[in-house]
């Protein structure tokens, strides 16, 4: 038995974000149309280390793609210059249940980010949004920006980060990779108001900006909040959107942005409008108006790292990318 070893170089060779993006929305259609086991995800807390590791397993039927993602997140990493997120897919091949290939999955995280931020800014964000407001000079950050680039005409950034060594590096780094104004934001009511689409990849307890800042059709990608205690969006702003989410009973069980306004009675469960795969199927509709704002608020599910660690392992066998190493 071989099993293919793939670094975060050969993942980011094998998938670009424009294919990470349709590969999500597959991988959407699937969960929400009911061609996809997914337990929800085990979370392992480490506080003596300011740690959570979660095991997060599934398969996606259509595809006959089946994996696991190890992902840790350790808040003490970054002060001893490590990254905050450290992660691993396996990848099991579904016909008899063999390990296939062990892949860097923290790489593989940031793109499938990235590419359901970008799925949702492509099927809720107007058509003419041009302008694009980034919370948060980290990883997400970035695939964040590069997804959203991949689906809309954007001519000016923004960044906001709440050390701003960070967002200047930021900045500087995506201006050139993107050949985009990339602007350091002083504030988020700066950074809020320039923006007709919004990303926020934060791990903030508290919203990281206000809903008096926010232009009318903006459409916002929340991505940071992943437990009950996190948040990213005030209330208001949650309470007057269309709310999207990537799996509902998902959302329900780890999304602070959703479960706080919950607990508040300012909301309740049938404000979830959708899945993102309900409306990446055509089962319901997403934006409805040019003024409308519309939120896709995503926790991660297992079925993004599955699909895109299926279509990392079918590239890189046939462009000869990783090594193969005898079990």
């Amino acid at each position: 038995m071989k099993l293919r070893l793939l670094s975060g170089d050969d993942v980011r060779r094998a998938l670009p974000m424009r294919q990470a993006i349709e590969v999500m929305k597959a991988a959407f259609i699937q969960l929400s149309t009911s061609q996809a086991e997914m337990p929800v995800r085990v979370a392992l807390r480490v506080p003596k280390h300011s740690g959570l590791t979660l095991f997060m397993p599934a398969y996606l039927g259509a595809d006959d793609r089946m994996a696991i993602k190890i992902v840790s997140v350790f808040h003490d990493n970054p002060a001893r210059g490590l990254p905050l997120i450290h992660a691993l897919v396996v990848v099991i091949d579904a016909e008899t249940g063999a390990p296939a290939a062990v892949m860097d999955g923290t790489y593989l995280t940031a793109l499938r980010t990235g590419a359901a931020s970008g799925a949702a800014t492509d099927l809720l964000a107007r058509q003419d949004a041009q302008s694009v407001a980034i919370f948060g000079a980290g990883v997400q950050g970035r695939t964040q920006l590069e997804a959203v680039c991949a689906v809309r005409s954007i001519r000016q950034a923004w960044v906001y980060d709440v050390v701003p060594e960070r967002a200047v590096a930021y900045a500087a780094e995506m201006s050139a990779k993107l050949a985009l104004p990339v602007n350091v934001a002083g504030s988020p009511a700066e950074a809020a108001r320039q923006a007709d689409i919004i990303c926020t990849a934060t791990t903030s307890s508290s919203p990281v900006f206000e809903d008096a800042d926010l232009r009318p059709g903006t459409h916002i990608n929340a991505v940071g909040a992943y437990t009950p205690q996190m948040q990213e969006l005030p209330t208001r702003t949650v309470q007057r959107a269309r709310v999207i989410v990537d799996h509902r009973p998902s959302s329900l069980a780890e999304a602070g942005d959703l479960l706080i306004p919950l607990g508040q009675g300012v909301i309740s469960e049938s404000h979830l409008w959708a899945e993102l795969g309900e409306v990446a199927a055509g089962i319901k509709a997403g934006r409805v108006s040019p003024e409308e704002v519309t939120v896709f608020k995503s926790v991660g599910v297992a079925v993004q790292d599955v699909a895109a660690a299926g279509a990392v392992l079918e590239a890189a066998r046939e462009l000869g990318l990783g090594i193969e190493v005898a079990l």
